[in-house]
Order: C-alpha cells, then sequence, then structure tokens
C-alpha cells in the first residue's frame, strides 16, 4: 500500500473539507459562541465575587444563563452548530497541518488541534443537553472523572498528572498572550485596541486554567475530589484568598477580554 499516496489523499479530503463555506461560516459562528459563553462566565464571576452567589461560573453555567434568555433555545441550537463545525475545522487543520512548516512544528500543530477539537465536541454535547431541554454540570462531570481516575491503578498519580496538563495548558496561554502569538491564528491586523485586549484574555485564561492545574494537582496528592470541580471551583478559590473579591474581579475582566477576543475572531481568524 502507498502510505504516502493515502497520506496526500487524506490531506486533500480534509483540505476540501476546511476550505468549504459551510465549515467556514460555521467555525466563525463557534468563535463568536465561544465568545459569548465567556463573557456569560465573566459576568457569573463577577456575581459570586460581589454577591456570593450568582451560579456556576464555567461553561455549563454560561450556557444555563443563554437558556433563561429569550430565545435562548434557539441560540443554544446556533450554538451547538457552530461548536460542532469549529470542531471539524480544527480536525481539518490537525490532518493538513500549516504550508511550509517542520515536522516538529506540524506535530505541535495536530495535538493542539486534535485537543481543541475534543473540547468544542465536548462543549457542542454541553450546549445539545440545554438545548433539548435537559442540563448539564460542568463542576459535577469534572468530580466524576476524577473519580474514576482515583479508582483506577496509581489513579492519585494520573490525577496529578491531568492536572500538571492542564497546568501546561495554562501556562502556554500565559505566554502566547505575553508574546502576542496569537497573532499567528489571525488573517490580518485586528488593529492595536483588540490585540491589547487579546493579549489580556489569554494571560487571565491561562491564570484560571493554572489553578485549574494545580487544584487537580493537590487534589492527586491529597487523594480527593474535593477541589478538582473544573474554573468554577478554581474561580471561588480566588475569592477565598486575601483581597479575593478584587482578585476575581481582575480575573474575571480578563475572562471578559478574552469574549471580546474571540468574537472578534469570527471576523479575523484564519479559516
Amino acid at each position: 500500500m502507498d502510505m504516502d499516496g493515502v497520506q496526500d489523499r487524506a490531506e486533500g479530503a480534509a483540505r476540501e473539507v476546511g476550505d468549504s463555506r459551510i465549515v467556514e461560516y460555521g467555525a466563525r459562528t463557534g468563535f463568536a459562541a465561544s465568545g459569548v459563553l465567556h463573557l456569560l462566565m465573566a459576568w457569573i464571576a463577577v456575581r459570586i465575587a460581589w454577591s456570593k452567589g450568582g451560579g456556576s461560573a464555567d461553561q455549563s453555567g454560561a450556557l444555563g444563563d443563554l437558556d433563561d434568555q429569550p430565545g435562548g433555545r434557539v441560540l443554544l441550537w446556533v450554538v451547538v452548530a457552530g461548536f460542532v463545525l469549529l470542531a471539524v475545522w480544527h480536525l481539518t487543520e490537525a490532518v493538513t497541518g500549516s504550508p511550509g512548516a517542520d515536522a516538529k512544528d506540524r506535530a505541535f500543530d495536530a495535538v493542539s488541534d486534535t485537543a481543541r477539537a475534543i473540547m468544542f465536541v465536548a462543549l457542542a454535547w454541553a450546549a445539545y443537553k440545554f438545548a433539548s431541554g435537559g442540563s448539564s454540570s460542568s463542576g459535577q462531570g469534572t468530580r466524576d472523572f476524577t473519580g474514576t481516575l482515583m479508582e483506577q491503578p496509581f489513579g492519585r498519580v494520573l490525577v496529578a498528572v491531568v492536572g500538571l496538563v492542564i497546568l501546561g495548558v495554562g501556562v502556554y496561554h500565559g505566554y502566547k498572550g505575553w508574546t502576542e502569538g496569537f497573532r499567528d491564528d489571525l488573517q490580518e491586523h485586528p488593529g492595536a485596541t483588540l490585540m491589547t485586549i487579546g493579549r489580556i484574555g489569554y494571560i487571565a485564561k491561562g491564570i484560571a486554567l493554572g489553578i485549574v492545574g494545580a487544584l487537580f494537582v493537590v487534589g492527586g496528592a491529597k487523594g480527593s475530589t474535593k477541589d478538582t470541580t473544573g474554573l468554577d471551583g478554581a474561580l471561588r478559590t480566588l475569592l477565598e484568598q486575601p483581597f479575593g473579591q478584587g482578585l476575581l474581579t481582575v480575573v474575571a475582566l480578563g475572562i471578559a477580554c478574552y469574549g471580546v477576543y474571540s468574537l472578534a475572531c469570527a471576523r479575523f481568524a484564519k479559516v
């Protein structure tokens, strides 16, 4: 079997799918949906900071807030479609890679795009549950996942490894924001203001993910799932620190910046 020929045909098919108008417009819709959800998560985080309540400051809380709005059910179906097609686009990018990239960069991009595709499939599934009249809890799902890992041989080590991976993703987001590396994801320069907003957003999301990862590592060390509640738990942990209200508000504003940047990606992203 000609493996090079099979690979070329696979890349050609993936490129054809990725270049289709349906996938392009769907992916841009997915970027916009991600922006809306991050803005809602930021708003929930501010409510948590100043009213000690406010709901769940994660994707499930944002989807629940969206479901409560007039026409929310219709918007949720749009979110489902956008996330599914954004996942499809990332999969095509994982297969085709960036033109001219060396083998190391292609491998890194393939892993990154595959991970993003999985993430958007999970988000599409969560949105589908709300759109079809159900509900979902990211925090409970995270605890269940952690509990399942704990039951495996070397389970505590596995949970700690997951935490280190999430921590690494957080560091990557922070680095990408600090160096403005996200500029490479855009088809044209969006202007200095949006670049600054994107920089703040990436750094803030990196901080939030870093806390999530650290809590997983602590959970693995303790053999407990109490603290492994995902983004909502991480933000509430911030609130428990000295000057917690101020810290959580600053991070919430950063997450809002990431939401604004994601909305801009609906226009400026390379799709």
